[in-house]
């Protein structure tokens, strides 16, 4: 068993899941691998479970019923991945819009002091392709948007690709992070930086999917939107231990 596993939330991604899956399994040093598939119609977690018997031991599936959201899909994840003892534990898209051999840059980052680490799109200009720039825009602005109301010093607030440390998962009280959508990468790497614990952002190059659906929608960045202001104003009144 490695000691760093990635998490990856899964809807309808056949056309990506198993070669993400042989690609992190290929990786030195060695990741486990657990998908969270929320009932995916398309078949996407028969995809997993045969591949299970190639990579037993390695690769893990959770199903649950319908689409429960990104934000408790991870958190469904963080908690099975504390109860197995890992140590480095990572949130990453199924579409390839992140490089798996980025992994091994979040970990080192992690491992050289860092609590969590940061793919950021953002830290070093803005490294995205095949955005159109509407989406560019929105991203970029809301992470500016982020920091002006909550003061995070982090470029890119909204990023997905994250390494945790098992004591900043043990640390943040899971139950209390309340969003589901787009602001629960905000609302993560906030009460993260509230407890005290040290965030590093790597720069990454990130790739728009060539293939499956994206998830994104309207709703998704209203909950952000008026997310932000509700967790900086409840902030406020809550005490925050230190990590």
């Amino acid at each position: 068993m490695s000691d760093s596993i990635v998490i990856i939330p899964t809807y309808n991604e056949k056309e990506n899941v198993e070669r993400m899956i042989r690609k992190v399994m290929s990786l030195t040093p060695e990741f486990d691998l657990l998908i969270i598939d929320d009932g995916s119609p398309d078949g996407t977690a028969a995809i997993v479970k045969q591949l299970q018997t190639e990579f037993s031991g390695r690769l893990f599936i959770e199903e649950r019923t319908g689409k429960q959201g990104l934000g408790t899909a991870y958190i469904h994840g963080f908690r099975w991945c504390l109860e197995r003892q890992y140590e480095y534990i990572f949130e990453m898209d199924c579409d390839f819009s992140h490089n798996p051999d980025d992994l091994i840059r979040l970990r080192d980052a992690c491992e050289d002091g860092a609590d969590m680490s940061v793919g950021s799109r953002y830290i070093k200009g803005v490294n995205v392709v095949n955005w159109p720039m509407s989406r560019v825009l929105m991203s970029y602005f809301a992470s500016v948007y982020v920091r002006f109301i909550t003061g995070l010093n982090i470029q890119d607030s909204t990023a997905g690709f994250v390494c945790y440390k098992r004591k900043v998962l043990q640390t943040i009280q899971l139950h209390k992070i309340k969003f589901v959508g787009y602001a629960f990468q905000i609302e993560m790497k906030y009460t993260t930086v509230k407890h005290g614990f040290n965030v590093v952002e790597i720069p990454i190059i990130f790739t728009d999917r060539t293939v499956g659906t994206s998830k994104m929608s309207g709703g998704i960045f209203y909950e952000a939107f008026f997310g932000v202001i509700q967790m900086k104003i409840n902030s406020i009144f809550r005490k925050y231990p230190e990590g």
